[in-house]
C-alpha cells in the first residue's frame, strides 16, 4: 500500500475504508465486521471512524472488526464539535478508545468547527498527544481561511491532515484550500471518494472503464488515487464493492487519459463554498 508522509515523520496509507452510517442498524452489523475484516485482508489498513457514526457503534463494530490486529492497523475517530473544550475533546477521546477496545488512535479529528474556540480545542489535543493517547490530530471540513486561523495558534502547525468531501463531483477544493494544503504537507482526506456509488455506470468514464476492464467507480476512485497529497477512505459494506474499491488502486491511468477526466469532470474556475456531507 503506497503512503504519504505526514508532517509528524509518520506515514499514512492512500487508501482506506470508511465507517459511515456503519453501526446503525443491527441487522448489518455482521455484514459490516466482515466487509472491514476483508478490506484489511486486501490490505487497506486505514480505518476512519467517528463518534458521530452510529453515536458510537461504528466505533463497536470497528473494534469486532480488528481485534487482535490493532497493530497492523493505522485507525482515525472524529470528535463533536461540542466535545471541542479542554476536558470535552479529552473525556471524547477516552470514550471513543473504551468503544474502539484500544490504548490509542493513530490519528484524532475535529469532526467540524463548532462555537469552541479552535485554541482550545489544540491545546486538548495536545494533551492527549503527550499522553499518548493519539499520535497525531487533525481537522475535518475546515475550508481554507479556517486552516490558517488553526495555524496561526499554538499547536496548529501540527495539525496532520483536514478530511473533506472531494471527489470528481466535487472538486471545488482544488481552487485554493488543496494547493494550500499541499504547499504545507498537509495531506487531503476524501471522505464519499465514490460520492455514494454516483458514478455506477456513468456514461462519461465508461470508455475508460472498458480501456481497463474496470467499472466507471472504480475509474472514479483511480483518479483520485492518482491526485498528490490526497488519502481516500471509501466505504463499503459489500464483499464485492470492497474488492472493487481495493483493485482501483491497481489502475495505472495515464496523462491522457487524466486530461480526457478534466474534459468532462470540470475543475473549479472559482472559489466555491466548502462542499459538507
Amino acid at each position: 500500500m503506497k503512503t504519504i508522509k505526514l508532517i509528524s515523520g509518520r506515514e499514512i496509507p492512500i487508501l482506506g475504508q470508511g465507517t459511515w452510517r456503519m453501526g446503525e442498524r443491527a441487522s448489518q452489523k455482521q455484514a459490516e465486521i466482515d466487509a472491514l475484516k476483508l478490506g484489511i485482508d486486501l490490505g487497506m489498513t486505514l480505518i476512519d471512524t467517528a463518534e458521530m457514526y452510529g453515536e458510537g457503534d461504528a466505533e463497536k463494530i470497528v473494534a469486532e472488526a480488528i481485534s487482535g490486529r490493532r497493530d497492523e492497523l493505522y485507525l482515525v475517530s472524529k470528535f463533536y464539535p461540542y466535545n471541542a473544550s479542554y476536558d470535552g475533546v479529552i473525556a471524547a477521546c477516552d470514550r471513543s478508545l473504551s468503544r474502539l477496545k484500544t490504548d490509542y488512535l493513530d490519528l484524532y479529528l475535529l469532526h467540524w468547527r463548532g462555537s469552541v474556540p479552535l485554541s482550545e480545542t489544540l491545546e486538548g489535543l495536545q494533551h492527549l498527544k503527550q499522553a499518548g493517547k493519539i499520535l497525531d490530530y487533525g481537522v475535518s471540513n475546515f475550508d481554507t481561511d479556517d486552516m490558517k486561523e488553526a495555524e496561526s495558534l499554538p499547536g496548529g502547525k501540527e495539525i496532520v491532515t483536514n478530511q473533506v468531501l472531494y471527489n470528481l463531483l466535487r472538486r471545488g477544493i482544488e481552487w485554493d484550500l488543496l494547493p494550500w494544503c499541499k504547499q504545507r504537507n498537509i495531506p487531503i482526506m476524501a471522505y464519499s471518494p465514490v460520492e455514494q456509488r454516483a458514478f455506477v455506470n456513468d456514461s462519461k468514464l465508461e470508455d475508460l472503464a472498458a480501456k481497463y476492464n474496470a467499472t466507471s467507480t472504480q475509474i472514479a476512485l483511480s483518479w483520485l488515487l492518482h491526485q498528490d497529497n490526497v488519502i481516500s477512505i471509501p466505504k463499503a459494506t459489500n464483499p464485492d464493492h470492497v474488492r472493487e474499491n481495493r483493485a482501483a488502486l491497481d489502475i495505472k491511468l495515464s496523462a491522457e487519459d487524466l486530461e480526457r477526466i478534466d474534459r468532462v469532470f470540470k475543475p473549479p474556475s472559482r472559489k466555491m463554498s466548502l462542499a459538507i456531507r
